[in-house]
């Protein structure tokens, strides 16, 4: 035995109680360091100061996604994973482990993928294309469905890949799945605000008869939802607005080509509140009033008779001198011979 491992070996002897031979121990402060420092780490891991992770390197064909996944793993493909697909490339490996559950009684599957879609997808991706031995980095976790739930939330809710329709068609789901359609209370658990929630719930509520209209639904934002809820009350509105959005949808596939997002909320909108046409009279007794195209008066036509027309310019209602000079040429072109 070498000078340095006997010397080692000698340390950790001398950390043993010596009774027998009736010395008091010995302990070096190499046998001290080892022993407490080994001591400090159960303690820590006792405490949950340090928390044992399981990694693994798997092959992906042995892992399937949880059901409960907040991302459409079929709209995956190799633009929406461009670039993780080269980050991976070029560190030669995946550098962050997918969140994994083991299974049991599977002979198809060893994993459920809590977290991950993208990582899984790009491995897969790049095995069969020229990499056959990457595989699949994951972090094996023991936890229920909801926990899970709200552990996907909290690392995909600030990707910028996940679209608002995805993860708002999950928090509809989730609000049945885990709090009985309680909103308050999965509100309180993902720590967020009622009416942050209530924007993306709606996102997911808007009936298909209305998403119809649009090319690629995955477009729409909460920001769109609030404009597009206001379309369906009463129910006459949504009427007008579910024929607008199939003209809209039978026109898309006629021509193969789609509108942007805000143009289809326009028609949409227009269809369910067609304007007022200029210069067209509103009777009130036997006054007729000419109001403008958002229904604000712009003048009045007391009377008209063989002597003329008396009209009455309405300049605090609201209306801008140009329509109030367009209602008066619309005038003109009725009653002027």
């Amino acid at each position: 035995m070498s000078k340095k491992n006997s010397g080692f070996a000698a340390d950790l002897a001398a950390g043993i109680d010596l009774t027998d031979a009736g010395t008091a121990p010995r302990r070096s402060s190499i046998a001290s360091n080892v022993l407490t420092g080994r001591s400090n780490r159960l303690a820590d891991l006792a405490s949950g100061a340090i928390v044992n992770r399981t990694h693994e390197l798997v092959d992906p064909a042995r892992c399937r996604m949880w059901a409960g996944h907040n991302r459409d793993y079929a709209l995956l493909n190799e633009e929406r994973c461009s670039d993780l697909i080269e980050s991976i490339k070029a560190q030669g490996r995946q550098e962050i482990p997918a969140i994994v559950r083991r299974l049991s009684g599977d002979e198809d599957f060893d994993f459920e993928v809590i977290c991950g879609a993208r990582r899984h997808w790009s491995i897969s991706w790049l095995r069969s294309h020229n990499y056959p031995d990457f595989k699949f980095l994951v972090d094996v976790r023991e936890i229920g469905d909801e926990e899970a739930f709200r552990l996907a939330d909290i690392e995909n809710r600030a990707r910028d890949d996940l679209t608002d329709l995805e993860r708002a068609r999950d928090y509809l789901r989730a609000l049945t799945a885990y709090y009985d359609g309680r909103q308050r209370t999965m509100a309180e658990r993902l720590k967020v605000s009622e009416s942050w929630l209530t924007r993306y719930l709606d996102l997911a509520r808007l009936p298909d008869e209305l998403t119809r209209a649009f090319g690629d639904p995955q477009e729409l934002g909460i920001r769109n939802a609030i404009a597009l809820k206001a379309l369906l009350k009463p129910d006459e509105r949504k009427e007008r607005a579910f024929q607008e959005a199939a003209r809209l949808a039978d026109e898309r596939e006629a021509t193969g080509k789609s509108m942007p997002v805000i143009d289809v909320i326009k028609a949409l909108s227009l269809a369910v509140d067609p304007p007022k046409k200029s210069g067209s009279p509103k009777k009130s007794g036997k006054a007729e009033t000419v109001a403008n195209a958002s229904g604000k008066p712009v003048l009045r036509i007391e009377g008209a008779d063989r002597k003329g027309i008396r009209l009455t310019l309405l300049s605090k209602g609201g209306a801008t001198r140009q329509e109030a000079e367009e209602a008066v040429r619309t005038v003109l072109d009725q009653y002027w011979t």
